[in-house]
């Protein structure tokens, strides 16, 4: 670190240039140079992101239904869900982890219809099969151990409105039949009831699996892929919606350096080199990546606080 370094362009007073050589000296003589130099480095990264929290607000992003984007893919996205969402028809949604599947599903049954019923989730992959049809569709009391009530399930409770099944794929054989008569009768079946309710709900339905390869192998139902499968939106991996990763790092920047209980900015070769990374984890590694580089970095994120894969391209 030098005088120049420190300055910047403009050159220092002699009293001060005196001052910061003697500080400089006594820096070597004590071996604390490495130190003095991070400090520094940290002292500036605070005044600059103070300067950016003060400084005028960038322009919103664009996109639509919550979601951040303006590329191609996601335009066409947006369009689709424009002209779906006031139908009351099955939705497949398709796309790898983490590409934003229950965003699409909400916005499905926010721009529809049935927007000021219920809106209920459930991930068939993360619970038990014998959970997941409680869940489902509710249960009797005394229907099993710990069954002390009567509890309805899903379907019941999103009467009028939407139920979104996310990685459905992932299902049991023997609950996708259960699930096949509520698309086909539109009636449930409490656990242990004998007598079965009709209902109203709109069935979304979201997975990463190739259906017709779990069909071929005989993982899932033909008849419920086809029931399923009225509409198909398929989201776009990260790594193919351009400069959508810059916009949404900006976007979620400040709400992940809250959490994390720091001010937080980011600069323009950060943003670039988030653009060159391929997102294999899409949005969900991306809001990662940042949740660790506004832990490691003194305020202003740059390259050298990224994980070093994606620094290095």
């Amino acid at each position: 670190m030098s005088a120049e370094d420190a300055g910047g362009a403009q050159p220092l007073p002699l009293e001060v240039q005196e001052a910061f050589d003697r500080v400089l000296v006594q820096a070597q003589e004590r071996g604390v140079v490495a130190p003095l130099a991070a400090h520094a480095r940290r002292v500036l990264d605070a005044a600059e992101a103070s300067c950016a929290s003060t400084a005028p607000p960038a322009p919103e992003p664009g996109g639509r239904f919550g979601m951040i984007g303006s590329s191609p893919p996601m335009l066409e996205l947006f369009a689709m869900i424009d002209r779906v969402a006031a139908s009351g028809v099955p939705v497949l949604i398709q796309g790898e982890t983490g590409t934003g599947k229950e965003l699409v599903a909400r916005a499905l049954h926010d721009a529809s219809p049935r927007k000021a019923g219920p809106f209920l989730a459930e991930n068939c992959a993360a619970i038990s099969e014998n959970l997941l049809e409680s869940e489902l569709f509710g249960h009797k009391k005394g229907a099993f151990t710990g069954a002390v009530a009567d509890r309805p399930g899903h379907f019941v409770v999103a009467d009028g409105g939407t139920v979104f099944l996310d990685e459905i794929g992932d299902m049991p054989l023997p609950m996708q039949a259960k699930l096949l008569r509520v698309l086909q009768d539109g009636e449930v079946r409490a656990v242990g009831a004998n007598t079965t309710k009709k209902v109203d709900v709109r069935i979304l339905a979201a997975t990463h699996r190739d259906l017709p390869s779990a069909v071929a192998s005989g993982d899932f139902r033909e008849d419920l892929m086809f029931r399923l499968n009225v509409v198909t939106l398929h989201l776009p991996p990260l790594r193919d919606r351009g400069d959508d990763v810059r916009a949404i790092a900006r976007a979620i920047l400040p709400g992940i350096a809250e959490e994390v209980g720091r001010e937080a900015s980011i600069s323009e070769e950060a943003l670039a080199a988030l653009a060159g990374w391929s997102w294999p984890g899409n949005v969900r590694e991306l809001e990662n990546e940042l949740r660790r580089a506004v832990a490691l970095s003194g305020g202003v994120i740059r390259p050298e606080d990224l994980s070093p894969r994606i620094a290095a391209v």
